[in-house]
């Protein structure tokens, strides 16, 4: 059931932290909450807040101190307790390597698009009972991004709109030949989190935007030293007090009433569900009603 064209809606911001972002400053009215979901505990606690106004919800994706590897992660969890903390616009703060000489470590990219080499991961909230298939094709909100790419380009940052990210397994870095590979694929950037995290935003009916935060050139630069943890978090360090002061600058724009996402992102399970309603197993509706209810109550 779609919502009213006419509908206005008060945004509430999702922070999504990657590695180096455990916290994020400036929120007023701080506390940190335990969010049950039906999936699950979600990676950490989730820090409530609000900056110049706005509603914000943070969640740190590995949790703080980084105990939670790539593939261990609860994404499911995750995107469902920002759904149910009332969240409607995720920004995804997403460590990256670089598959580009022009992104240099330090520099930031708006990613438009997505290539998942991911296999060890639960990619959908739907199962056997209900299933449903959402668009991918433009797995990112260009609404976000737009305010992400202004915002820093305003701030005087490096950043690049647009760029495909080679979502890999890891934990583990690429082999060379592995990295040659991509680059031959178009891909900018190369990370480990943020797939199933955007096909599971979308699921959710939420709006979604990844900056992606190169720390090195992965291992394809000959120039460049293999990567090293060290290495990473001296750049990683550096590009989390950039994304802390883009996420000041933005938020005051994200979250300004507006109508529905020009984009669908919204509604995307308006047509999604193929599983006839006399089809559907009642534990499973009931456990999808956080993320599905306003298209199962149709």
């Amino acid at each position: 059931m779609s919502a009213e064209p006419n509908t206005v809606i008060e945004p509430v911001i999702g922070l999504i932290g990657g590695s180096g972002l455990y916290d994020i400053e400036g929120l007023e009215n701080k506390e940190w909450r335990t969010v049950e979901t039906p999936w699950g505990a979600p990676s950490d606690q989730l820090l409530f807040g609000r900056l110049d106004g706005v509603r914000c919800v943070f969640l740190p994706r590995h949790g703080r101190g980084h105990p939670v590897p790539p593939s261990r992660l609860n994404y499911r969890a995750n995107i469902a307790a920002l759904k149910i903390a009332g969240v409607t616009d995720v920004v995804s703060l997403s460590a990256v390597g670089s598959l580009k000489e022009e992104l240099p470590p330090g520099h930031f990219v708006v990613i438009d698009q997505f290539i998942d080499r991911s296999f060890a991961r639960e990619k959908s909230f739907f199962d056997t009972g209900c299933v449903a298939h959402v668009s991918m094709a433009d797995p990112l909100c260009p609404r976000i991004g737009d305010v992400l790419e202004a915002e820093a380009r305003a701030l005087g940052l490096p950043v690049t709109r647009g760029g495909t990210y080679l979502v890999m397994e890891g934990p583990q870095f690429s082999t060379r030949a592995e990295s040659h590979l991509y680059r031959s694929w178009g891909c900018s950037v190369i990370g480990m989190t943020n797939m199933p995290e955007a096909k599971l935003a979308r699921e959710a009916e939420l709006c979604y935007a990844t900056v992606a935060m190169v720390t090195d050139y992965d291992c394809w630069h000959d120039s460049h030293d293999h990567v090293t943890v060290d290495a990473v978090v001296k750049v990683l360090l550096g590009n989390a007090d950039k994304a802390r002061t883009l996420v000041r600058a933005a938020i005051p724009a994200l979250g300004r009433p507006r109508g529905l996402c020009p984009a669908g992102c919204d509604r995307a399970l308006d047509n999604a569900l193929i599983t006839a309603p006399g089809a559907r197993d009642p534990a499973l509706i009931e456990r999808l009603r956080p993320i599905a209810g306003r298209v199962l109550a149709a």
